[in-house]
């Protein structure tokens, strides 16, 4: 079959080779899937430099997200059977960007119905991100100012989506026009272009000087820094990750005085920790996209040979929307 490798650590354009290789063989309780979609996340853009926190022996291929029909099960695997279309993780070093890929059964699940093939592989890890963040840890109400940093990205784009299902005021930040248009059609009720204009001034004017109530922030940094600038009394900054390639430290002292929390969030946890929330979690957001609410806006569908490259585009930052390589 054929499948992206990654033989030395580097950017995903360089290092990533696409090879025929033998067909990975299903352990005890996984499943081999033929690969109907793959979703480019940056977590592949990380694992490809050797700086994810989970660092597979090389070669191995990337693609942490996939939607797939089971073709064969291990040893021990229930739940499923051939034929089915199931959406989540890959099992390093058999992921995504191939033709065959290795799920395990704890961490796969129905695909939406609701969702095409490019949809349901961009549907998983960040919606799940956005509900775990907005709900299980920031606690997000209705009426509720939310802000999202890189709204038009992978989690941020689904943190709009989720917000406004829950009844909050969304304002997106952006990097750039083509991003702002991408972050009204996802529904944000304001979008501020960071390269245009200052979010802090943005979002003090628009609640009269209160502030956001909840920050969902991937993007870490300056950005991080800047929201302590108009977070709201008892308000609740989420540090979701660290895109802009910067990790910020946080001055307690302030968070202090003006009383609001700072909220980590390590989605992956909860798939150890509490399995049986995140196929709660599961439920609902596929609720939702039945609904028409929850959609993963695609903006690029690529064939498998051009996946390296839209990789490394992600790792650019010159993506909108998901990228995700389609069978």
């Amino acid at each position: 079959m054929k499948a992206w490798r990654v033989s030395e650590l580097g950017e995903p354009g360089q290092v990533m080779s696409l090879d025929e290789v033998p067909v990975p063989q299903p352990e005890a309780g996984q499943l081999l899937v033929r690969v109907l979609g793959a979703a480019a996340n940056f977590p592949d853009v990380l694992m490809c430099r050797g700086l994810y926190q989970v660092k597979p022996p090389l070669p191995f291929t990337p693609g942490v997200e996939l939607c797939g029909e089971v073709a064969a099960l291990g040893a021990g695997a229930t739940g499923f059977a051939v034929g089915d279309r199931v959406i989540g993780s890959s099992v390093i070093p058999a992921g995504g960007f191939a033709e065959l890929a290795l799920m395990d059964t704890a961490t796969t699940f129905p695909a939406p119905g609701g969702l095409d093939n490019a949809q349901a592989a961009a549907f998983y890890i960040g919606y799940q991100t956005g509900w775990f963040g907005l709900h299980r840890r920031a606690h997000l109400q209705p009426g509720e100012t939310l802000l999202v940093h890189a709204a038009a990205g992978g989690v941020g784009s689904a943190a709009v989506q989720l917000g406004k299902a829950a009844g909050a005021q969304v304002i997106g930040v952006v990097g750039g026009p083509e991003k702002a248009q991408v972050a009204r059609t996802l529904g944000a009720d304001v979008v501020v272009d960071r390269r245009a204009e200052d979010f802090v001034k943005v979002v003090n004017d628009i609640t009269g000087g209160r502030g956001a109530d909840v920050v969902f922030d991937p993007v870490g940094g300056d950005a991080y820094q800047r929201s302590t600038k108009c977070i709201a009394f008892e308000g609740r900054i989420l540090v979701v990750g660290f895109a802009g390639g910067q990790i910020q430290s946080a001055a307690l002292n302030h968070a202090l005085v003006k009383n609001y929390s700072i909220l980590g969030l390590h989605w992956g946890l909860y798939t150890s920790k509490d399995p049986a929330l995140v196929r709660r979690c599961h439920d609902e957001l596929s609720k939702l996209a039945a609904d028409g609410v929850a959609k993963p806006l695609v903006s690029e569908r690529l064939a498998l040979d051009a996946v390296g490259d839209g990789l490394q585009r992600l790792a650019d930052g010159a993506t909108v929307g998901r990228v995700a390589y389609v069978c």
